[in-house]
């Protein structure tokens, strides 16, 4: 087992592993920007390593500053939380060289999943449903004009290197396909530095299903069901839940067994999920795959009383997995508390708080790296914290999350908190009728 583990993330997943880390005995090493020196993943880890000025590219993507870190303190694992480096198969590949342990898939696994052209050919070679579109990054304007005409409109161009909604654009007919072709590319290079796009078929009144899976170095995998992240603003999750209400048992022994089958095929190492779309007929569709820990990935811990992060690092020291498939047994909701301003468009609202009272009572968890008299800085995502409850059915766990929400008070900044309280109060939300589209025509209302 590891003596000590070296977190390259900040914010609440940093403070999350530590928590599991302190549990299994293991030692860690927090790194931050100058903009996060107050933050409580700093004051909680065992050591503290400042690894460069508050941008990004400076600090938490800086490979170097990390590698130095653990060698400096002598940390023999990183666990790259999600976002920043999680995904990252250089960042991968120098952990390796290096002789510390990446907490995460191999170089070769992220490169073969993180292309999302690449991730489609290999899915559909191990049999697992795909959306039909372009085989691999398309060549021409031509090209992608033909496709689409074969195929049928509506079509989605996508970029290959893509996240965040960032190089996607939906094509409702033929004459609106070059400009948003090259509007896309345009985006994509900026972006990503790669401009590649491949296309699929625009599945209408979507959901965006994923299936939470672990694999271990010796070919086995499993499956911890399902999470419904539909509720989306610009492609961006604003709240998840499991089971998904629109499941059946059926759909989920479907799903979960093609995630398997996909994680297998790959032989993948470690925590991930395998994202798929489904249609309203139930027809589901390989989307992506995330070889990280996913933010919303509480509610499968809540449902099935298991540490994904605890997990982790058990199958990175070689532990096998047992091999079983795990069903939610609860019905958990998370709510992404977000700085930001619901009634001005979403506007980040970095500053400090001024005063923070958590909600607590049975069943209701909080994650969060902030307090009262904490200054969010103006460098980063804007999530501030995620809002848990867990209940024997939807209808508590809703109810609960209202009375949660009623208690949750932070002032000195503008957050999400009111949006996600309206939002449990939308009939179609409440009913579970909801797909990716839902925010499409959503309006807050004004407080009286």
């Amino acid at each position: 087992m590891f003596k000590k583990i070296l977190i390259a993330n900040r914010g609440e997943i940093a403070l999350r592993v530590i928590r599991t880390c302190r549990e299994m005995g293991i030692k860690t090493v927090a790194v931050y920007s100058t903009a996060d020196a107050e933050s409580l993943h700093v004051k909680f880890a065992d050591e503290a390593v400042c690894i460069g000025p508050p941008p990004s590219n400076l600090s938490y993507l800086k490979m170097s500053n990390i590698i130095a870190a653990a060698e400096i303190t002598n940390a023999d694992a990183i666990h790259p939380g999600y976002g920043f480096l999680s995904e990252n198969a250089k960042f991968s590949k120098i952990c390796q060289e290096h002789g510390i342990k990446f907490i995460g898939a191999s170089p070769e696994m992220i490169e073969k999943m993180g292309d999302k052209a690449t991730a489609k050919a290999t899915m559909k070679a191990a049999g697992v449903p795909c959306v039909p579109g372009s085989d691999g990054i398309l060549e021409s304007f031509a090209q992608a004009a033909k496709i689409a005409k074969d195929m049928g409109y509506p079509v989605m161009l996508k970029a290959t290197a893509g996240g965040g909604g960032k190089g996607m654009r939906a094509v409702w007919k033929a004459e609106e396909l070059e400009k948003a072709w090259e509007s896309a590319r345009m985006e994509a290079g900026a972006a990503f530095g790669n401009d590649g796009m491949y296309m699929e078929k625009l599945i209408e009144e979507p959901r965006h299903i994923e299936i939470q899976v672990v694999g271990d170095s010796y070919g086995k995998a499993c499956h911890l069901s399902e999470r419904d992240c539909s509720v989306q603003r610009r492609h961006q999750k604003l709240t998840e839940e499991t089971p998904s209400p629109f499941m059946t048992d059926e759909l989920r022994n479907k799903m979960g067994e093609a995630a398997v089958k996909a994680a297998e095929y790959i032989k993948y190492e470690g925590a991930g999920t395998v994202e798929f779309l489904v249609d309203k007929h139930r027809n589901f569709y390989f989307m992506e795959m995330n070889t990280r820990i996913q933010v919303e990935h509480p509610i499968t811990e809540q449902v099935i009383d298991y540490d994904l992060i605890r997990e982790q690092i058990l199958v990175a020291a070689g532990i096998p997995i047992s091999g079983k498939n795990y069903f939610p047994n609860l019905h958990s909701i998370e709510c992404r508390i977000n700085a930001e301003d619901p009634y001005n468009d979403f506007r980040p609202s970095p500053g400090k708080i001024t005063t923070l009272h958590a909600p607590g009572g049975h069943g209701i968890r909080l994650d969060t790296h902030v307090y009262a008299g904490y200054t969010i800085p103006p460098n980063y995502d804007s999530m501030i914290a995620k809002l848990i409850t867990t209940a024997q059915t939807r209808e508590e766990a809703i109810s609960k999350m209202k009375r949660a929400l009623d208690e949750f008070v932070i002032e000195g900044i503008k957050t999400t908190i009111p949006f996600h309280r309206q939002l449990m109060d939308e009939p179609d939300y409440v009913a579970g009728n909801y797909t990716t589209k839902f925010m499409e025509g959503f309006q807050m209302k004004e407080v009286e």
